[in-house]
């Protein structure tokens, strides 16, 4: 069970781990003792607990399109891995475990059902579940923040928390509630402290030319767009690899992050604080690389 990323905050995946771990506990009862009310078993299906786990955004799938910020819609992706099966000639339904089937299909089914009936005076209990998300997240950030460098320590967590302040924002708008949203002013990230050139304080923003994120199973829209006009070696950025992330990650973000708003130093940041520092020079790249293919295009 997968957060979104960090260019699209929500709720929704909280809300959806609330299910997942009361699926965790229920079937770890009944795997236990024999009993439980809900043991969440198949007939033709496994009798073991599920072993859910809340984890960090990644790519692969159908949601990078929904997420992406041509359309920016939350989605919820439950992954089974590793799966020695997948992409093989044996990758069948018949070798679906039914008991495992049943319990995704019914944290999605549950999670959807509860998203479209919710109501505004349901936000106190939806915030204790973002809360319990918080933390989760929270205690991921005090193990990934070992490794920055000391001047990147106050950047990573002024964007952690400029998160975290959005998705409780996105749940208020959700529900249309009355209570007033957070908001948050962070200090400066090291960054954006530097000197200022033209590239630092530019701001892209996506064109409509081509809808959804550069690679998908089976296309690279960049690396076509980009041979098309006589390139032969790509931005560095697609072959950069950080502390929590490799090219493909830091290029879908960057992308998503470039809404006319963001200055080229404050992507960088955003991107930094969800996979790993990486070099602004990097980043400014591939934003002009996306400049020249049409994908985005500079604010006047």
């Amino acid at each position: 069970m997968t957060r979104g990323p960090m260019s699209l905050p929500s709720f929704v995946q909280d809300v959806a781990w609330a299910f997942a771990e009361w699926v965790n506990e229920e079937s770890y009862k009944f795997a236990a003792t024999g009993k439980a009310e809900y043991p969440m078993v198949s007939a033709e299906g496994g009798k073991e607990p599920l072993r859910a786990e809340y984890s960090a955004y990644t790519m692969g799938s159908d949601h990078d399109v929904y997420q992406d910020s041509s359309f920016g819609i939350p989605a919820i992706y439950l992954n089974d891995w590793p799966d020695r099966f997948i992409h093989t000639n044996l990758d069948s339904a018949a070798n679906i475990d039914a008991t495992k089937l049943k319990r995704a299909g019914f944290i999605g089914a549950a999670s959807g059902y509860f998203l479209s009936s919710m109501t505004a005076d349901q936000v106190p209990a939806i915030n204790d579940v973002v809360a319990s998300g918080a933390n989760l997240r929270d205690w991921s950030s005090v193990a990934a923040r070992r490794n920055l460098p000391p001047d990147e320590i106050g950047c990573f967590l002024d964007y952690r928390l400029r998160y975290e302040t959005s998705i409780s924002n996105e749940l208020a708008r959700f529900v249309k509630s009355n209570e007033e949203t957070f908001r948050m002013d962070g200090p400066e990230c090291p960054a954006a402290r530097k000197k200022l050139d033209i590239a630092a304080v530019s701001r892209q923003r996506r064109t409509s030319r081509a809808l959804g994120p550069m690679t998908v199973f089976g296309f690279d829209y960049f690396e076509s767009e980009w041979a098309k006009r006589g390139h032969t070696t790509k931005p560095k950025l697609l072959e950069y690899e950080g502390l929590w992330g490799g090219g493909e990650e830091y290029a879908y973000e960057v992308l998503n992050f470039a809404d006319g708003k963001k200055t080229a130093y404050e992507i960088r940041d955003a991107v930094s604080a969800e996979y790993g520092p990486v070099p602004f020079e990097t980043v400014v790249e591939y934003l002009k690389a996306l400049e020249e293919i049409g994908v985005v295009e500079k604010m006047r």
